[in-house]
């Protein structure tokens, strides 16, 4: 006979926070919302971190480069996506892993043969005032001049003008070596009284561009996460297929940390996987695993020696393996039983696997809810997806802005190694849809009103650490007609317009 739950699977917004006592000492700005991101012994500290407690999701739709260096200035962690080929997924990591925040690579350049009428077609499809004439006419080509809307005047110049007539030649260039600090770029910027520094190497090639406009947003934000080199920390996403392919040829390219990116984790699949990557490189290569939503399969993944395991089946945005194969589990109830075994697995073992949330957040007090029922931190991608620096294209639909956002499962991604059971290499049917989720502008500004919500609500818990919050929260379940008291009710809005 099968076995039946007694209680019900349920799901964050069937929970509340209830307010512990808080000092005067408990204030949003004392909160550090530093975690582990993998696995350590009692006594010991993880060898990684991250400065807040948000991962991006291993998705076509959510995690690139771009989204991964604007995350890691703020203190998080993006996992760029598998489900494209291993030379593409390295190279997105080895960009990220080059970055230098405030050195530009150019992509506005022309070389001294091209004309007036290129400059011009350049500027307004860039809308870069700044051109860097290099020999070849490419972003890396020897040096030769730069152009900018001081050196032509369109009213006496004729189209067909060479670039090379009217550029600022690298002789009255003010210009520096590639090894120049950002500091030392804009101290010299500002000696000078120039807008843009280009710096070049021993061949003269020009490598970056650091401009004046950008010092403020230069200055260090002291939540980045960074390695012991001072570059910018990314993960990347694995499978159980290509994995000995695919794993030498991301740590070659600079990943911090791998993850299994898999619908279920509770199979021999992902200890095959892992019992790979500790024999060929021991301890030293961190690898999270996943998903699962009970005891038994943490557990599992715990012995096969997983560094962080992701809870969740079916609760993301565009997930609809609940719909199409029946399995699944709240996403609350998961992250409950899961934690729980987590604590039992430490105190017997006195190892400390963190685990992740992943799904089944809608919103921001979510997360908060999820680090007080035992997450270590969560992943998410529809949160994600909506910002200026997600991959995908915004779109006008009836009048608002919206980005596409289309899941691993869907007929879009076909990531068919993600939800492999050892069959035909194909997807057999959707387990993603492909949708779009409202535009809501920069990472970096709705990220900081997220985790100041967090923040605030750990303090009205009296926390001022995840562990903390874990060992404090006091949480109750609420009925159908409080969740409805939670909200404005019994009143007429006024239009905010």
């Amino acid at each position: 006979m099968a076995f039946y739950y007694e209680e019900p699977s349920r799901t964050f917004s069937e929970y509340l926070l209830v307010p512990g006592y808080s000092s005067t000492k408990c204030v949003p700005s004392e909160v550090s919302l530093k975690t582990p991101l993998v696995r350590y012994k009692k006594g010991e500290e993880p060898a990684l971190h991250i400065n807040i407690p948000m991962v991006s999701a291993i998705m076509q739709s959510v995690s690139d480069d771009r989204l991964a260096i604007a995350l890691a200035q703020e203190g998080g962690l993006s996992f760029i996506y598998g489900s494209q080929t291993i030379a593409e997924q390295a190279a997105m990591v080895n960009r990220v892993k080059r970055y230098r925040a405030g050195f530009v690579v150019s992509d506005s350049n022309v070389s001294p043969e091209m004309t007036l009428e290129d400059v011009l077609s350049l500027t307004e499809r860039t809308g870069h005032s700044t051109i860097a004439v290099t020999e070849d006419g490419g972003p890396n080509g020897r040096l030769l001049g730069i152009v900018t809307n001081k050196d032509y005047r369109v009213s006496r110049m004729t189209p067909d003008t060479k670039v090379k007539e009217f550029m600022t030649q690298i002789g009255d260039l003010v210009y520096a070596d590639e090894d120049t600090t950002l500091k030392e770029a804009n101290d010299i910027i500002w000696e000078h009284k120039i807008n843009c520094l280009p710096l070049v190497n021993k061949e003269g090639q020009l490598v970056y561009l650091v401009f004046r406009k950008d010092y403020d947003s230069h200055k260090k934000n002291e939540n980045e996460l960074i390695d012991s080199s001072k570059r910018y920390m990314v993960g990347a996403g694995i499978n159980t297929r290509d994995y000995e392919e695919r794993v030498p040829a991301l740590l070659e390219a600079g990943a911090d940390v791998l993850c299994i990116d898999s619908s279920e984790g509770f199979s021999e699949w992902q200890k095959i996987t892992i019992d790979y990557i500790r024999k060929n490189y021991g301890q030293s290569v961190k690898v999270g695993a996943g998903n699962v939503v009970d005891a038994e399969g943490f557990r599992f993944l715990a012995e096969a020696g997983a560094d962080f395991i992701k809870v969740g089946i079916g609760g993301g945005a565009i997930c609809i393996t609940r719909e199409q194969k029946g399995i699944g589990r709240g996403q609350a109830t998961s992250l409950i039983e899961v934690a729980k075994a987590r604590d039992a697995y430490y105190e017997e073992t006195g190892v400390y696997v963190p685990i992740c949330s992943d799904g089944g957040i809608v919103h921001d007090y979510h997360v908060t809810l999820a680090l007080a029922m035992g997450a270590d931190f969560v992943m998410l991608g529809r949160y994600f997806a909506r910002f200026d620096e997600s991959p995908t294209k915004r779109v006008n639909v009836n009048g608002s802005y919206m980005k596409e956002y289309w899941g691993e499962g869907s007929a879009r991604a076909r990531n068919w190694q993600r939800y492999d059971m050892g069959g035909e290499k194909k997807l057999s049917f959707e387990e993603g849809v492909d949708s779009f989720v409202p535009y809501a502008g920069s990472l970096k500004d709705n990220v900081g009103l997220t985790l100041s919500k967090v923040r605030s609500t750990m303090c009205n818990c009296g926390a001022l650490t995840i562990p903390e919050l874990q060992s404090r929260a006091k949480i109750t379940l609420v009925s159908s007609t409080s969740i409805v008291e939670g909200g404005a009710h019994d009143v007429m809005l006024r239009d905010s317009k």
